[in-house]
């Protein structure tokens, strides 16, 4: 057997990998403010880039494993938002002539938010699901590929252009390990239909970028994984990173600037609940 990626996150997005049975795992992440804005002249500075600009998605999740084929977890997604998942190990890579050539998985994840919504009659509109085919092989000890296809749902969503409940997409991601605690890691998912311009309470339109791209640095310090990245979303929950990503260029989505950047982190903390043998 191979362990294909380092992490049950390669960035973003979920790794075909789960922690082994009876481990429970704490993960904390902060997806921070817009690298620079357009106009922001020296405050962008004094925001220290966006780190210190007051403005932080925060995630918290806590996540076991009853078996080494089950993973189960629940998160609080910023916004008084919740989340439950569940990830299955459907196959698993093994070296050796005649081995399986891939890692096979599956995540689906319920999304809840609790915010007081006098337009939302029905609590049940207030849910989204999100499911993942994982696709993973190791290439080499140095080299590891993944593919996503992807389904969000929403229970209901707002008028627009192409406002589908059901917004489809492909990733794929990889990671490149430098040395024995160091990777590389990079997503890509690229949204197949999307949300066009939303008309919002307000009366404002708003559209969402298409694209989702992160690149990342993995630290392993052996008590903790430390996963520092950068890529064009603030947004904390897969929900909206994949469906609705309000981070795109201003006037296309092929002009580039960096307001549509911003830096994060996560940090991961795993122990076995395993009684010691006397």
């Amino acid at each position: 057997m191979k362990v294909t990626f380092n992490a049950t996150k390669i960035v973003n997005q979920q790794s075909v990998e789960i922690v082994s049975k009876s481990t429970l795992q704490f993960m904390v992440s902060h997806h921070f403010s817009s690298l620079w804005l357009k106009d922001g002249g020296s405050q962008n500075l004094g925001q220290l880039f966006g780190i210190n600009s007051g403005v932080a998605q925060t995630y918290l999740s806590f996540d076991f494993s009853p078996t080494n084929y089950l993973n189960l977890g629940l998160a609080a997604a910023g916004r008084s938002r919740y989340e439950g998942w569940a990830k299955f190990r459907i196959l698993r890579q093994e070296t050796g002539n005649g081995g399986m050539p891939i890692s096979l998985g599956w995540y689906s994840l319920a999304h809840v938010n609790t915010t007081k919504d006098p337009d939302i009659t029905l609590s049940w509109n207030k849910w989204a699901f999100v499911h993942q085919l994982l696709i993973a092989r190791k290439f080499s000890d140095k080299f590891s590929l993944q593919v996503m296809p992807t389904v969000v749902h929403f229970n209901t969503v707002p008028y627009g252009i192409n406002n589908s409940n059901m917004v489809y997409s492909l990733g794929l991601a990889g990671k490149l390990k430098m040395t024995s605690n160091k990777n590389l890691t990079f997503e890509y998912s690229r949204q197949l239909n999307m949300h066009e311009n939303l008309i919002t309470k307000s009366g404002a339109v708003v559209s969402y970028n298409p694209d989702l791209i992160s690149l990342g640095l993995e630290l392993n310090t052996g008590g903790h994984l430390f996963q520092f990245f950068i890529g064009n979303t603030i947004q904390s929950s897969l929900v909206d990173q994949l469906a609705r990503n309000p981070m795109r260029p201003d006037d296309s989505y092929k002009k580039f600037n960096f307001s549509n950047v911003s830096f994060g982190f996560t940090i991961n903390r795993s122990m076995s609940l395993k009684k010691d043998k006397e």
